[in-house]
């Protein structure tokens, strides 16, 4: 009986031996085979934050001291609401185009999509078409009517010098100067405190907007941004929008203390 538990121990050191032995080969077998490696997804490009409602878009606010009033949301056609679309220009990000038969304008982002803004274009007689590229930009800019606008409106006379910022501004809360060949076409991107002319033929060339929406606008804009305003976004309508320029100037200059984009 004393020899049972000697050749138990004996057993089961050959049984753990065993196993060890098996044990490796699994593992050396394993080295030498091929798996299938998961390769993890692509990470999709960030999308761009989605805004808020449009009542807070909207909303009155103090800006650079002076005090924006609130626009009525309700009675504005949904559609010129501040929003993230499908791109549907085909330009490169950073791009901004101008369709003027929709009165929409769309800065191009990454991943397929633009933010649209709705706009007010110029009236009968004032529209224009062709590209430029954004060189200056200037928050609450002081308005100076050009000697042809104060001509054609002669109670504009008193405000030859200029007219000082404010939401009352025709020029509005921001804006951006239009330069080609790196001389200014004296036309603009810029605010209004008519927000019921947007979507509209009402200005005198130039683009506006809700000042709400050249605020958000102007805080995208860093650098040198070329834009494009096009009759229509077909294929046809890119080719015609070559250098068609028939609208008046509303802006005598670029203020001295402007901001220029390099």
């Amino acid at each position: 009986m004393s020899d049972i538990p000697l050749f138990s121990e004996r057993l089961s050191r050959r049984a753990f031996l065993g196993a060890s032995a098996l044990g490796a080969a699994a593992v050396a077998l394993s080295a030498c085979t091929t798996t299938d490696v998961v390769t993890p997804p692509v990470a999709a490009p960030p999308s761009e934050p989605a805004f808020g409602d449009a009542a807070s878009m909207y909303a009155a606010r103090v800006d650079e001291g002076y005090q924006l009033p609130a626009i009525p949301v309700a009675k504005i056609d949904p559609k010129f609401v501040r929003q993230i679309v499908s791109d549907p220009t085909g330009e490169k990000p950073g791009t901004i185009v101008v369709d003027t038969s929709e009165h929409f304008l769309y800065l191009v982002r990454d991943g397929g999509k633009a933010i649209r803004y709705g706009v007010s274009l110029g009236k009968a007689g004032f529209g224009w078409t062709g590209s430029a590229v954004v060189q200056a930009r200037k928050k609450w800019p002081v308005w100076t009517p050009p000697p042809e606008m104060i001509q054609r409106r002669p109670e504009l006379a008193k405000y030859k010098d200029g007219m000082p910022p404010g939401p009352q501004s025709p020029l509005g809360a921001r804006a951006l100067y239009l330069f080609r060949d790196g001389k200014d076409t004296m036309y603009r991107l810029h605010g209004t405190p008519e927000w019921d002319s947007i979507g509209k033929n009402a200005s005198s060339g130039c683009v506006r907007f809700m000042n709400q929406d050249i605020i958000d606008l102007y805080s995208r804009v860093n650098g040198p941004v070329p834009v494009f305003v096009r009759p229509n976004l077909s294929p046809a309508g890119k080719i015609m929008a070559v250098s068609s320029r028939t609208a008046e100037p509303i802006d005598a200059g670029v203020p001295k203390d402007a901001e220029f984009l390099k």
